[in-house]
């Protein structure tokens, strides 16, 4: 293989045509080698022959062994440059680093080497997608001149996952890499261009990022998209943001605010409306940034919450190939920013679900329905119409400028190195008491500190401070109505005192009585104690009011708020003579002591 690709440019900084003099005695003058591939970026004139720019297959062909071989050329497609071996840094294979021209835009593609495998067909239709001009009788050339370059010099590694490639330290995005020129995005070539970029930045932060001040739902979005690439870097894990709101309330205008920090907002946003296997891909396809999520009614309320948990937890499920080996997992972290007229415990329940305190503390509820305007709390002088005219427009015209300029500063030096510590101040201002609370305060602050940070860098256009103030006002609103304890706690009493609040003169019967009378499914009795009411409940009706929990979770929780009264010594429960005789063991409860600070409405 010769690649007679020119090495050094004009002056005024073209690549100059290959047009060398068929003379042998002159020093310019060229052999080919034969047989072998040569790239020409121009024409070329060669043994007295020219050649048009493209591949070229230089070949012999002989009649029988004993005759001289007759020379012969084919063009095999336009100018494609094998600049790079390429190494995957997740599973380890080799491919090549392609480089064309389409139309006068440069082309890059990552191919891999088992791709050249038997006809290369799908090597033929990942350059024809990208626009590679090929002879299409010649193709059967062009995988075996991509397979002739055998040890390039240069050493690339490569990755499918678009955000932080940990051996080189850069960001990855599918059209630019940030901060290496060592890595390149191995593209299928099929997906969407989620990532994309339109209009500038001013534009975006007068336009659309001016026009959050003073919503905190807004605000909260901006920041919960651009906190995608702090989360690995501080150490704290993935989850969401669930918008409750009403039809037409502007949380669909929030969460395209949000996509266009990375993209356009049409193509970035997803549907609630897709499969485990899909939320694993469209995750994995945003790692480290942000996953938009609109329309939690298209959900499955069976799948609502595995998909809760998966998004945070970040690993996809192991499956295998046909030779029953383990495939690689898919992996992600990132945040979540979902919206829906129902919370996702209130989703699951359609389908007959109890709400997972887990699936909730990771995809957490924030008011954006029931705010002065609905979800928007100042709308700039303008009525809420033409606020959301204006900002509708807006985000259509300038996208994907604010996030990658927020890790293009995260990368200068020794800012990645402070960061960890910037985030512990921040989280001083979310102070909880309990764990779980705590987790979900690190999500806040996190996005706090991302909004604080672009503000600082002049990403966002907001005063010192603006970021921290919504995160906490929001923050706070949610913590007032979940509580700052357990929540599984906070479930199991809640269920009981609905249970009580139900069935409390239906299936609960005076335990002092001469006689029992008929109760249909008998949930236990009650007793008069001081004047109000303590609830005998039996075994099958404490599981059942508190369906998915054992039995000794049931009794721990209560042992947490003390509602659990009138024990016998070594027992969670005493011993009651029956009405018309005989007598039984109950766990005696006090619904005065039910923790109900979780629930907002009792």
């Amino acid at each position: 293989m010769t690649d007679n690709t020119p090495k050094s440019p004009n002056t005024d900084g073209t690549k100059p045509n290959l047009a060398l003099v068929g003379d042998p005695a002159a020093p310019e003058y060229q052999r080919l080698q034969r047989p072998g591939y040569s790239v020409y970026t121009g024409t070329a004139t060669l043994e007295n022959k020219r050649f048009s720019a493209g591949v070229w297959y230089h070949g012999i062909k002989q009649a029988s062994p004993d005759e001289a071989g007759q020379p012969f050329d084919l063009w095999i497609c336009s100018p494609l440059h094998v600049d790079a071996e390429t190494v995957d840094t997740d599973d380890g294979s080799i491919g090549r680093l392609l480089r064309f021209t389409h139309r006068g835009q440069a082309r890059e593609c990552v191919i891999p080497m088992e791709a050249l495998a038997g006809k290369g067909e799908d090597v033929l239709k990942s350059l024809m997608r990208q626009g590679l001009v090929i002879e299409y009788s010649q193709r059967k050339h062009v995988p075996a001149y991509i397979a002739s370059h055998h040890h390039p010099e240069r050493v690339l590694d490569t990755t499918t996952r678009p955000g932080w490639h940990d051996p080189s330290g850069a960001f990855v995005l599918p059209h630019r890499i940030i901060g290496s020129d060592r890595v390149r995005f191995q593209s299928s070539g099929r997906e969407a261009r989620i990532f994309d970029t339109k209009g500038t930045l001013s534009e975006w932060q007068s336009s659309v990022a001016a026009y959050c001040l003073g919503n905190p739902v807004l605000i909260l979005s901006v920041c919960c998209a651009l906190a995608g690439p702090l989360l690995k870097k501080v150490g704290v894990n993935g989850g969401g943001v669930h918008l409750v709101g009403d039809s037409s309330s502007g949380k669909s205008l929030a969460q395209d605010i949000a996509a266009t920090v990375w993209g356009p907002m049409d193509r970035f946003k997803m549907s609630w409306d897709m499969s485990g296997g899909g939320v694993e891909i469209e995750a994995s396809s945003r790692n480290d940034t942000v996953m938009v999520i609109d329309e939690l009614s298209r959900a499955s309320p069976k799948q609502i919450q595995g998909h809760a948990y998966a998004i945070a937890n970040g690993t996809g499920r192991g499956t295998m190939t046909r030779e029953r080996e383990g495939r690689p997992k898919n992996y992600w972290r990132l945040l979540a920013l979902s919206s829906g007229e129902r919370s996702l415990g209130d989703h699951a329940a359609i389908a007959g679900n109890t709400a997972h305190a887990g699936a909730e503390l990771r995809m957490v509820d924030v008011n954006a329905g029931t705010r002065t305007y609905r979800a928007f709390d100042d709308v700039h002088g303008l009525d809420g119409e033409s606020f959301h005219r204006r900002l509708t427009d807006s985000v259509t015209r300038h996208y994907g400028h604010a996030g990658p300029a927020l890790v293009e500063c995260l990368l200068a030096p020794d800012r990645l190195a402070e960061l960890g510590e910037r985030f512990q101040i921040q989280r001083r201002a979310f102070a909880v008491e309990s764990s779980q609370a705590g987790r979900v305060a690190d999500r806040f602050a996190v996005m706090a500190l991302a909004g604080e940070l672009a503000s600082e860098w002049q990403i966002l256009p907001w005063p010192s401070g603006t970021a921290r103030t919504a995160c906490r006002q929001l923050f706070h609103e949610w913590l007032a109505t979940m509580g700052d304890g357990n929540a599984e706690d906070r479930q199991i009493v809640t269920a009981l005192s609905d249970f009580i609040a139900l069935h409390g003169d239906s299936r609960f019967s005076d335990v002092t009585a001469q006689l029992s009378g008929h109760v249909h499914h008998r949930a236990g009795f009650y007793e008069v104690d001081n004047g109000k009411r303590l609830y005998l409940f039996n075994r099958a009706a404490l599981s059942e009011a508190v369906p998915g929990y054992s039995r000794e979770r049931i009794i721990r929780a209560l042992g947490h708020c003390d509602a659990l009264v009138k024990m016998d010594e070594g027992r969670k429960q005493k011993n009651y003579r029956l009405p018309g005789g005989g007598s039984a063991r109950f766990f005696v409860i006090d619904p005065d002591r039910l923790d109900l600070q979780g629930d907002p409405t009792a």
